[in-house]
């Protein structure tokens, strides 16, 4: 069965597991060139509860966040990407520039960002009862990823 879920169906499947007791972990991002900062912010989000959703932005929903030359790997790719993880549970893509419509129809228990996200910065942190954020690691990012690569032409 695919990890990919809509947004209606991914709410049906929270208020079930609400109604089973699992604690709902949500982190979002664009996922583009998965690396090893990813990889560990998907793994201290799993540790704060039973069930993580990814959030994944559509590819029109990162040409406004980060320019007409991204995403480079396809919405459907980056989620088959995360769906192959075992750590992640479940990937919505949503198109909107922010996850806030996403947070609101799931109400997780834990929203999980990364470190360079100030607690005020958060979309959705009023929404959900703990907000965790994840130290980043080792200075990862898909921008610096690409830069390099670029340069080295």
């Amino acid at each position: 069965m695919s990890k990919l879920k809509t947004i209606t169906t991914i709410k049906r499947i929270a208020n079930r597991l609400k109604k089973e007791k699992k604690r709902i972990v949500f982190t979002n991002g664009c996922f583009d060139l998965l690396h090893p900062g990813h990889i560990k912010l998907l793994r201290d989000a799993k540790k704060n509860g039973n069930i993580l959703i990814v959030g994944l932005n559509s590819d029109s929903s990162i040409k406004k966040i980060k320019g007409k030359k991204r995403p480079i790997m396809p919405q459907g790719s980056r989620a088959e990407v995360l769906s192959a993880l075992e750590l992640v549970d479940y990937v919505v893509i949503f198109t909107e520039k922010t996850p806030y419509n996403l947070i609101k129809e799931i109400k997780p228990h834990v929203l999980v960002k990364g470190s360079d996200w100030g607690e005020n910065q958060i979309i959705g942190s009023e929404l959900v009862k703990k907000i965790v954020r994840v130290k980043l690691f080792g200075g990862y990012s898909t921008t610096k990823i690409i830069e390099k690569i670029t340069k080295n032409e």
